[in-house]
């Protein structure tokens, strides 16, 4: 007797269940003995047992401008763009907000973009068409996404090819170190939603910036080091060390920055300093603390429109010896409120006339882009791109930005942290872009 329509939907279900399941099993195996330039291709080996085609893998560049494609054993699939630019094209949007996005083209059913994200991290997009065009298709690739994002920040460390495809000029000795120092430019959980960004990408010189999570403590660290060389590079990558390494064995702020002021003192005796703020914030309670070691205050943002400098009183510059105090200063917060910290390269960027971009401009930029709903991490790379395009393109110190926001005490409540931090979504995107704009010259 033959099976009823409901018990052959029951095995087509069954048989893509397995198919998804094989797909993850087989690449997970597969990525304890692979090198990167190998992925391309064990991504072919096994997404086609969930209904997978044609995945291409999309890597953002250092600077956030441009999405480039990670080829494989068989070069470049024909009709495949290698470069995308991330501003004005389908696959540049659906990376700015976080959203699994359907192909320009109608007769592209099944066809996706599906950003490329490790933790809240993001890492690029996919490209994948499906066989299926379903809830469970949706899923499938969701989970190859994940895990594919997961397996390439694994290799991050450990591959140049990763290293060149992320980058569109060569690193000066300085950036080389920093990036390397520094954590990922995007962090969340149920608390706090942490970004950061730094330019000029490439050529930063004396800029640092380090969050880190202690159980209900979220200690954020910015440092600017005297100059523009390699000097500076050092200089920075000392104190950061320095102060990272006295608060895991427990330094409160104060003894942080006396720290760091030690290690200046020792290796450049007067020679070099850092300015800085050194910063705490309990979870559980919203308060947060601050040591400013003669650097600029932080901001903070309430409200979608209210922005409060605070005040407390500088120290000296770390590796001054100037035998200022270094004063604890706090403020409480509210849920919602945005913590800022930034160097004087993203207000003090200069036009020809001379013209400052400005405290005003940037926090007016950063209140507004937070009014229209955009996720943290694009609201600073847009900044960063105002800022640049205020500076034709060509900034002449480091601009750096830390920003995290307090949610509240609940870590197990993740649904507006996800959000804030553009984690992928599978609804439409906002204001999309016409079709004409999708990369390559084959729209399938």
């Amino acid at each position: 007797m033959g099976r009823t329509s409901e018990e052959r939907e029951q095995g087509v279900d069954a048989e893509r269940e397995a198919g998804g399941r094989a797909m993850l099993a087989g690449l997970l195996n597969a990525s304890h003995l692979m090198p990167l330039e190998a992925l391309p291709d064990r991504i072919d080996d096994h997404s086609r047992a969930a209904g997978f085609t044609d995945v291409l893998v999309y890597v953002a560049d250092l600077n956030r401008q441009g999405l480039h494609l990670l080829v494989g054993a068989d070069g470049v699939p024909p009709g495949a763009a290698t470069d995308i630019p991330i501003e004005d094209t389908l696959p540049g949007r659906a990376y700015q907000y976080g959203r699994l996005t359907a192909a320009a083209a109608p007769e592209d059913r099944g066809h996706w973009w599906v950003p490329l994200v490790d933790g809240t991290e993001r890492l690029g997009m996919l490209r994948v068409r499906s066989a299926h065009d379903d809830a469970r298709a949706r899923e499938d690739v969701d989970r190859l996404a994940a895990l594919l994002a997961m397996m390439i920040s694994s290799k991050r460390h450990s591959s140049d090819t990763l290293a060149r495809l992320t980058r569109t000029a060569p690193l000066t000795l300085g950036a080389e170190m920093a990036w390397n120092l520094m954590p990922p430019r995007t962090y969340a959980d149920g608390r706090v939603v942490i970004a950061a960004s730094l330019e000029p990408a490439y050529q930063v010189a004396g800029d640092v910036f380090e969050y880190a999570v202690d159980g209900p403590l979220v200690h954020l660290t910015l440092c600017d080091a005297m100059g523009h060389d390699t000097a500076a590079g050092l200089c920075a990558a000392l104190a950061l060390g320095a102060c990272r390494n006295s608060r895991r064995q427990g330094a409160d702020l104060v003894a942080k920055g006396e720290a760091v002021e030690a290690a200046l003192m020792a290796q450049y005796n007067h020679r070099r300093y850092v300015t800085g703020i050194l910063a705490t914030l309990d979870t559980r309670t919203g308060e947060l603390s601050w040591v400013n070691r003669g650097h600029h205050p932080p901001i903070i943002i309430r409200g979608k429109q209210w922005s409060n400098h605070l005040k407390c009183p500088p120290g000296h510059p770390m590796g001054t010896n100037l035998g200022l105090p270094s004063n604890v200063c706090t403020e409480q917060l509210l849920p919602g409120d945005r913590i800022v910290l930034y160097t004087d390269g993203i207000t003090e960027a200069r036009r020809p006339d001379n013209s400052v971009f400005g405290l005003e401009r940037f926090t007016d930029f950063l209140i507004h882009h937070q009014a229209e709903g955009l996720p943290v991490p694009e609201t600073l790379r847009r900044l960063i791109r105002a800022v640049l395009d205020y500076h034709d393109g060509h900034l002449q110190d480091d601009a750096t930005i830390l920003m995290c926001e307090w949610l509240g005490p609940a870590l197990d409540d993740t649904q507006p942290a996800a959000v804030l931090a553009g984690l992928p979504s599978r609804d439409p995107a906002p204001d999309p872009v016409p079709a004409t704009t999708e990369p390559g010259s084959d729209p399938s």
